[in-house]
C-alpha cells in the first residue's frame, strides 16, 4: 500500500544477542522469522519487516545514543493493557531496563498506557495501547 512502511533496518553490535532479544519480542507481537543470513536476520508481519544486521567491526566502537540525530525509538501497538502488563513482567524477569519506571505505565501521559524499555544496544522501544 502506498505510504505504508516497508521495512526498518537496525545495525546491531551483537547479532546473536540482539536476534535473541528481538526475535522473542517480535514473536510476541506477531512477527515471524522471514530471512536469515550470516550477518543478519529479518522478521515479518504482514508486509512490514524488521531487519537486524551485524555492524562492521570498524564501526562497532561508535556508541549509539537515541538523543543524537537519527532513530529515537520504535513504537509498537500492544493490542491491550493486559499484554503490556504481561510483557512488563517478562522483561523485568529478563533483566531488561524499563525506562521511566516512576511513571509506568503512564509515562506517555495520563491518558496513555505504555511500556518503554531498551534493547541490547540501548535503542528505546515503546509498546502502547
Amino acid at each position: 500500500m502506498k505510504g505504508s512502511l516497508h521495512h526498518i533496518e537496525l545495525y546491531v553490535k551483537d547479532l546473536e544477542k540482539s536476534s535473541e532479544f528481538w526475535g522473542w519480542l517480535l514473536g510476541k507481537l506477531g512477527y515471524s522469522e522471514y530471512q536469515k543470513w550470516e550477518s543478519g536476520i529479518s522478521y515479518i508481519l504482514d508486509k512490514t519487516y524488521i531487519v537486524l544486521v551485524q555492524v562492521e567491526e570498524r564501526f562497532s566502537d561508535i556508541p549509539y545514543h537515541r538523543c543524537r540525530a537519527g532513530l529515537n525509538h520504535l513504537a509498537f501497538h500492544a493490542g491491550s493493557k493486559e499484554f503490556i502488563d504481561e510483557l512488563t513482567v517478562e522483561l523485568r524477569d529478563q533483566g531488561v531496563t524499563i525506562l521511566y519506571e516512576e511513571k509506568h505505565p503512564h509515562a506517555g501521559g495520563e491518558d496513555s498506557y505504555a511500556l518503554f524499555f531498551e534493547d541490547p544496544d540501548r535503542i528505546k522501544v515503546e509498546v502502547s495501547t
